[in-house]
């Protein structure tokens, strides 16, 4: 037979073992030694037309038996190619004279599951300073789970914010807007389900201004620290409900550390919510405050995502523009009782003195003065005659003596 892949085997020469293994230079990849071949069997051929002997490492120079297909049962399995470390494995490596390692490395943190799909949309209306831009953009350091947006119109609509979520792929919201660019509100939301609440912010201090002497590490995860009062009332319940679900970052977040570092705080004093940020250091467990900071006053807690029924009205709330307004007032009052106390003054000076009745004998050691007749005089009277001054001319003849001595001079 002549094929298109290589010569035709030489048939000729001794027969037996030594034709079988007659230049097997390479490896036999695990074959049995093969019998000796009859003379007239056929050589297989691939599908290129290339003898089966062909191999890597084999010589074309005798023909050999094709090796039989196995069935698939018989077949001996793949390694798998990155097979897990596991306490078992480690202790299958090792020789037989030698003990298993007690102790192995346990997988990483970071390999677990991220299940809690918490995404926090935080961005604010147009109007705001740079103070609560600041303080935006160190909520979005501190919340590795938090995304960003442009600033969203005065114009527009609360409601808008639901479809922004949406497409952001978010389910959580914290938006600050800004009011005759001096009021900061916050609005804190679920979207789109609810419920929302907004806050008035008070006592803005940001971590480039503060400079405190704590640290922590970026994208860590932080601790929720709450006062007892949040158990005690139902919107205080409620608004903790809605302050763990946004702050805390989830576990196993692609650009969360696992680490637990810092700690947020959430107290209530004088009807407001105080939030502060501590880092927790390792030596005695003792806090020092990292920043940023600011004061939460509630105003209103709705049903819907920035709006719906009412849930509850903080009575304590009083509005920046009335609190301007009191303090305009007290100026005013102020004012105006000092402009009252000039008008006593000038009406007591005013005011007519009590006249003292006379004394009978006060005009007793006065005399009388004589009493000179009037003269009137019918003529008029002469004028005096002047009286030139008869040195004027001398001290004028001086100074002109004077002058033209010195000239000659």
């Amino acid at each position: 037979m002549a094929g298109s892949g290589g010569a035709e085997p030489d048939l000729t020469g001794p027969t037996g073992p030594d034709r079988a293994y007659r230049g097997l230079t390479g490896p036999t990849r695990g074959l049995t030694p093969r019998l000796p071949a009859a003379p007239a069997l056929p050589v297989a051929r691939r599908a290129d037309g290339s003898g089966s002997c062909a191999r890597r490492g084999v010589p074309k120079m005798a023909a050999t038996k094709r090796k039989r297909e196995l069935p698939a049962a018989a077949r001996p399995k793949k390694r798998a190619k990155r097979a897990a470390a596991g306490p078992e494995a480690t202790a299958k490596a090792a020789p037989e004279g030698a003990a298993p390692q007690e102790y192995s490395i346990p997988a990483p943190v970071s390999q677990g599951k991220w299940k809690n799909k918490e995404r926090v949309l935080i961005f604010s209306s147009r109007g705001i300073n740079f103070r609560t831009r600041h303080l935006m953009q160190d909520l979005r350091t501190l919340m590795p789970h938090s995304k960003a947006d442009t600033k969203m119109d005065r114009k527009d609509k609360l409601f808008v914010i639901n479809e922004v979520c949406e497409m952001k792929n978010c389910n959580k919201c914290i938006f600050f807007e800004a009011k005759k660019k001096q009021d900061l509100y916050m609005w804190l939301s679920n979207t789109p389900q609810g419920p929302s609440a907004k806050f008035l912010v008070q006592n803005i201090h940001t971590l480039a201004e503060l400079k405190m002497t704590g640290n922590c590490l970026r994208g860590s995860r932080p601790l929720l620290s709450f006062d007892p009062t949040f158990d005690k009332e139902p919107h205080y319940a409620l608004l903790k409900e809605l302050f763990i679900q946004i702050f805390s970052t989830p576990q196993y977040h692609p650009k969360s550390q696992p680490f637990v570092d810092h700690v947020f705080t959430f107290t209530v004093t004088d009807k407001r919510i105080w939030f502060r940020n501590y880092q927790i250091i390792e030596e005695d467990a003792s806090l020092v405050e990292i920043g940023p900071r600011f004061v939460l006053n509630l105003i209103k807690i709705f049903q819907g995502s920035f709006g719906g029924p009412t849930l509850y009205e903080n009575p304590h709330y009083q509005s920046p523009n009335m609190h301007r307004r009191l303090i305009r007032m007290s100026i005013a009052a102020k004012f105006k009782e000092k402009h009252q106390v000039k008008e006593v003054q000038r009406i007591k000076k005013n005011e007519s003195k009590m006249l003292i009745e006379e004394d009978p004998t006060e005009a007793v050691f006065e005399t009388p003065a004589e009493e000179k007749p009037v003269e009137i005089q019918f003529v008029k009277p002469e004028s005096k005659p002047i009286v030139k001054d008869k040195r004027k001319p001398r001290k004028i003849q001086r100074k002109r003596q004077k002058k033209l001595f010195r000239t000659e001079a």
